[in-house]
C-alpha cells in the first residue's frame, strides 16, 4: 500500500511538471521556435492516430494523405462554403474519416506489404486529384488564403491566433483532449480487440470477431485525427497544397513511430520530439536541409540495432529500475514476523 502511494504520488507531481513545462515553454523560446512547437503539437496528433492504426497489424502508407484530406475538407469548407473555422475544422476531419471509410473496402482485401502498397496507391491517387483539378482543389499550388482562427475579444482579454504561441495553447487543448480520446479507445474494449486481431486475426475471427470491420473503424478513428491535425495545420499555414502530404512526409512519420516506439500510446510522442529536437539543433547548426533524409536514415538504423523496441524501451527500464529501487527500501513484513 505504501509503495502504490509514493507511486501515486510521483505520478502526479510528474504530471504536474509537465503542465507547467507544456504551459511556459512558449514564453522560453524565440518566435521561429514558438511555430516550430505548433508544428511539432500538430505532429504529436499525427504520430499518435497512425499508432490507432497500427494497432490492428496494418501500417498504412496513407496516413497523410488523410491529414490532407481533412486539411482540404477543412480549407474548402471555410473559404468556399463560408462554415466557421471551428465548424469547419470538424467537417474537414470527418470528411478524412469517410473517405478512410470509402477506401476501406478495397484496401481491407489486402494484408501486410500488399495493404502497405494499396495504401499507398490509394492515397497517390487522391494526392494527384488535389494536383490535377484546379476548381476546387488548386491544382499544384493548392489553396491559398484560408481564412484563420478567429480573434477573441472580450474587451478585458484579446487573444489574436496569427501569434503562434496564442494558436500553440489552442493546438495544445484540441491535441490533449484527443490524445485522451484515443488512449480511452485503446483501453477499452474496441482497444484490446484490434490487439487481438493483430496477433491472432484468424483466432478471433473464428469467435465471432468481424476483423474486416474492426480494421475499418481502426481506420477511420485514426484518419479522422489525422484530418483533424491537418485542419490546425491548413489554418495556421493559410495554404495547403499537394507537395505537403506525399510520400516523403509520410516516410518522416514512419521514421519517428518506429523510432519511438509503438508497444505504448507514448512511445510515437517520445520519437516525434526527439527527433524535432534533432532538427532544431543539428540541422539548424549545419545549415544542409538536404542531409535530413541521411540523418534521418541513419538514426533509423542505429535504433533498430540497438533500440529495436523504440525510446519507449528506455522508458520502461527507466520505470522498472525506480520500482525495484523503491521496493529494495521497503521493510519485508514476512521476514519481520518470522522474527
Amino acid at each position: 500500500m505504501p509503495e502504490k502511494t509514493t507511486m501515486g504520488g510521483a505520478g502526479l507531481i510528474g504530471i504536474l511538471i509537465l503542465a507547467v513545462v507544456l504551459i511556459a515553454v512558449p514564453h522560453l523560446v524565440s518566435f521561429s521556435q514558438q511555430e516550430l512547437l505548433v508544428l511539432l503539437t500538430i505532429n504529436v496528433l499525427v504520430v499518435v492516430s497512425y499508432r490507432l492504426q497500427t494497432l490492428t497489424g496494418e501500417w498504412s502508407l496513407a496516413h497523410v494523405v488523410m491529414m490532407g484530406a481533412g486539411a482540404y475538407g477543412s480549407a474548402l469548407f471555410a473559404k468556399s462554403f463560408g462554415f466557421p473555422v471551428p465548424l469547419a475544422m470538424i467537417a474537414g476531419a470527418i470528411t478524412a474519416g469517410l473517405i478512410a471509410a470509402a477506401l476501406s473496402f478495397p484496401l481491407f482485401r489486402m494484408k501486410g506489404f500488399y495493404f502497405l502498397i494499396g495504401s499507398f496507391a490509394a492515397g497517390e491517387i487522391l494526392r494527384l486529384i488535389w494536383k490535377r483539378f484546379t476548381d476546387p482543389f488548386g491544382g499544384p499550388k493548392g489553396i491559398q488564403r484560408i481564412p484563420g482562427f478567429p480573434e477573441i475579444d472580450l474587451g478585458f482579454i484579446h487573444i489574436d491566433f496569427y501569434d503562434p504561441a496564442n494558436y500553440y495553447y489552442l493546438v495544445l487543448v484540441v491535441v490533449l483532449v484527443s490524445l485522451w480520446v484515443l488512449y480511452r479507445v485503446e483501453k477499452s474494449r474496441i482497444g484490446l480487440t484490434f490487439n487481438a486481431i493483430h496477433w491472432q486475426d484468424k483466432l478471433s475471427e473464428s469467435v465471432g470477431v468481424d476483423a474486416f470491420r474492426y480494421r475499418m473503424l481502426a481506420f477511420v478513428i485514426a484518419s479522422f485525427f489525422a484530418g483533424l491535425a491537418g485542419a490546425l495545420y491548413a489554418h495556421y499555414l493559410s495554404t495547403v497544397n499537394p507537395n505537403q502530404f506525399d510520400v516523403n512526409t509520410m516516410v518522416y512519420v514512419l521514421i519517428w513511430t518506429i523510432v519511438g516506439g509503438t508497444s505504448r500510446w507514448y512511445g510515437p510522442i517520445l520519437g516525434v520530439v526527439a527527433l524535432t529536437i534533432v532538427d532544431e539543433v543539428i540541422l539548424r547548426s549545419i545549415g544542409v536541409d538536404q542531409v535530413r533524409p541521411l540523418l534521418y536514415g541513419l538514426i533509423l538504423i542505429l535504433a533498430i540495432l540497438f533500440l529495436p523496441n523504440g525510446l519507449e524501451s528506455v522508458v520502461i527500464k527507466a520505470k522498472d529500475a525506480l520500482l525495484n529501487r523503491g521496493r529494495a527500501g521497503v521493510p519485508d513484513g514476512s521476514a519481520a514476523l518470522r522474527k
